[in-house]
């Protein structure tokens, strides 16, 4: 009913719509099926005219997101896959311009080399990879048409785009060479040293006070230089954090919670044992909401909580001690054993792996029966003979990196194996062997060596997160409320902030997939609102985030294209300073002798000496490779003047110019330079993408327009 009292409020729209559409059949009939068409709608970018659909696009990344899990975030995702397919539409382009394309046998050839199907028992014939086995297999699960196929068929397609990059690669790299020619200017300009005298007037010698910069000058020169202030679309908010935090009455209060628990209580009539005198302490702490487990591992005295370490190594057994404030818990610790144990050892073992264990492979046949027997059987072998024990390891053993040395262990810490592993070793005495079992198969192990026996203690400590209390959060929410209420009331944001002695935070320059707010974290939410089309600038909207609460405000909008001005100015400032400060240097800088442009700049003459393009340094200026260019290039015993550096002006004479000793051969040069052109294959693909026409409306999958 309600879906029909919607369309009842919206028929006359409905009948609008229709109307216009019949209305462009009857003066062109093909155009109803465009007015109705959902192309554009599933379309979300193109890339030369090649279109992106959506489907395209959704396909692309859960293939994606199944093949790399919860490893990435959504939006990481997106940002890899939507790259991913501009990469290869521009690179099938490139290639079908070449004349080149890449078919099936390309992606098939590739297939047969790649190490994981060669080893794929499925695809073997008495060891050795059979391409018959696996075309059959193919063809099979092609035919079935499940997810199999599709995973094949996502693999072969990445195969694929690799191949065409490759291609694409090798092809532009192949005309990236260099001459001869080349390689001999390369070797005079990296090893002809000049030296000179120079005069330097520092930018910093006019104070920034006497620049004056209008906003006209920072659009001017953003104009000049567009392709250097290319943005994209972004939003900057300010926002106030609630944060939900335990008050000191909240942590009294769960501090005297945890101490009641020290003794034995009675509740309804029934004893109820405590700490002291529990002795089931997995039961204690489940049935008193511990958030901790048991955790049944020795401590030794620098894995106890420093706060009370001292304390429990001074202790006995049956001791309680807290509650005491660790890690962001209350918590209270019982010792439940004292021992001695080293706190390093030795061992050797051979590594029995079964079906199913973490350290089977493909080659692992036998069964954890089986697995379990032959662990038995070399273990009595290793005991009437100790010294087999190395030899076996290196013909049984399918731990490969301990198995060279003989099964051999050296010297590790308590915590570094697995569980059962580690408490054979350092609970039993140097010679003992014996067989346990792990996550990874049987062990046959033998100890070699233990030292640094030490105490040790088990502890079974109940603990409590310190969290705020329900008066507490419901304090802070009236808190964030109330401020935003005031925003709806007309109030500046800034001005309720001050009025509350609150702190605002900004973040600036978000863009549409994002995911972290800077001083907030992952919080999507906010980013997507404040693209909302409806979300205007001083727009403001309260948010649920981890921890507490979030009021943002809306403060500014950038579109995509050439960057405003007034973000502009941080970076253009500076620039233009510096130019108007050098015309003022320059036009101070008088005289035709280094001696008389020094005076008139109230500046010394200075000695430059040695100055190299290869290191384009100054001594006591710093880097200026301008200069030094300018340097090389001068004739010599000439004054030179008004060349503007990245710190100041200068003025130079070079009074001489060594350049190295001519090579018989310039090959090794030539090769240099045509390998660092080789490696910029990279830097080639992002021109051609400059240049490529560009269609990104990727956000739109995300709701974002």
């Amino acid at each position: 009913m309600a879906i029909l009292s919607k369309i009842r409020e919206r028929s006359m729209f409905l009948i609008l719509v229709i109307g216009l559409a019949l209305f462009a059949f009857v003066l062109d009939p093909s155009t109803i099926s465009d007015f109705f068409s959902a192309n554009k709608v599933n379309e979300i970018g193109a890339v030369n005219g090649e279109s992106i659909s959506r489907q395209e696009f959704a396909e692309a990344l859960e293939a994606y997101k199944a093949q790399n899990g919860n490893r990435i975030s959504e939006m990481q995702a997106a940002k890899i896959v939507w790259e991913s397919l501009i990469r290869q539409k521009i690179y099938e382009k490139q290639l079908e311009e070449a004349g080149i394309t890449v078919g099936e046998a390309d992606i098939m050839n590739a297939l047969y080399e790649t190490p994981n199907v060669q080893n794929d028992p499925r695809f073997l014939t008495s060891g050795i990879f059979d391409k018959n086995k696996l075309k059959e297999h193919l063809a099979t699960i092609r035919e079935e048409n499940g997810q199999e196929w599709a995973a094949w068929q996502n693999y072969m397609a990445s195969l694929k785009s690799n191949i065409e990059k490759t291609t694409y690669d090798k092809l532009v790299a192949a005309g990236l060479g260099a001459s001869l020619k080349e390689g001999e200017a390369q070797y005079l300009t990296e090893n002809t040293k000049v030296s000179g005298k120079y005069v330097y007037v520092p930018y910093s010698t006019i104070a920034d006070s006497l620049v004056t910069l209008k906003k006209s000058d920072i659009e001017n020169y953003i104009n000049k230089h567009q392709d250097a202030y290319q943005v994209e679309a972004s939003r900057d908010i300010n926002f106030v954090k609630f944060n939900i935090e335990p008050t000191a009455e909240d942590e009294e209060a769960l501090k005297a919670e945890i101490a009641s628990l020290i003794e034995d209580s009675e509740v309804n009539n029934t004893s109820v044992k405590g700490l002291k005198n529990a002795t089931n302490y997995h039961e204690f702490l489940e049935e008193n909401n511990s958030d901790l487990g048991l955790d049944t591992n020795y401590k030794f005295k620098v894995q106890v909580p420093q706060v009370i370490a001292e304390d429990i190594f001074n202790g006995k057994e049956g001791d309680v001690f807290g509650p005491y404030k660790d890690a962001g818990f209350f918590k209270l610790s019982k010792i439940t054993e004292v021992k001695q144990l080293p706190d390093s050892a030795q061992a050797s073992h051979i590594l029995i792996p079964f079906m199913g264990s973490a350290a089977a492979d493909a080659t692992v046949v036998k069964s954890e029966e089986e697995a379990k027997a032959t662990a038995d059987s070399l273990l009595a072998v290793v005991k009437a003979n100790k010294s087999k024990f190395a030899d076996l390891a290196k013909e049984m053993s399918s731990d490969q990196g301990s198995a060279e040395k003989g099964g051999f262990y050296d010297w590790f810490a308590y915590n570094r194996m697995v569980p059962s592993f580690r408490d054979f070793v350092f609970e039993g005495k140097t010679g003992d062997m014996g067989v346990v079992k792990s996550q990874f198969g049987f062990h046959v192990i033998k100890i070699d060596g233990q030292k640094n026996f030490q105490p040790v203690v088990k502890l079974a400590t109940y603990g409590r997160k310190i969290e705020a209390s329900e008066e507490t959060e419901d304090a802070v929410f009236q808190k964030a409320e109330t401020f935003a209420l005031e925003l709806a009331n007309g109030k500046a944001f800034e001005e309720v902030v001050k009025e509350k002695n609150l702190t605002s935070l900004p973040a600036v320059g978000l863009k549409s997939l994002d995911e972290n707010v800077p001083g907030v974290g992952n919080e999507r939410q906010i980013i997507t609102w404040a693209f909302e089309p409806e979300t205007e600038e001083g727009s403001y909207k309260r948010f649920d985030v981890e921890g507490g609460y979030i009021v943002a405000v809306l403060t500014a909008k950038t579109a995509k294209g050439l960057m405003p001005v007034d973000k502009a100015i941080a970076t253009v400032r500076p620039i233009l300073t510096n130019e108007r400060k050098a015309k003022m240097i320059e036009d101070k800088m008088s005289g035709s002798t280094l001696e008389e442009i020094a005076k008139s700049a109230s500046q010394s003459v200075r000695v430059a000496t040695d100055v190299n393009l290869q290191s384009p340094t100054i001594s006591g200026v710093g880097f200026e490779p301008k200069v030094v260019g300018a340097m090389i290039n001068a004739k010599e015993n000439e004054v030179v003047k008004n060349v503007a550096g990245d710190k100041g002006v200068f003025a130079f004479v070079i009074e001489k110019k060594e350049e190295p000793t001519a090579l018989p051969n310039y090959d090794t040069f030539r090769k240099r330079i045509a390998a660092e052109r080789q490696n910029k294959v990279f830097q080639m693909y992002e021109a051609v993408k400059k240049a490529s026409d560009i269609e990104d409306n990727m956000s739109s999958f995300y709701g974002i327009q």
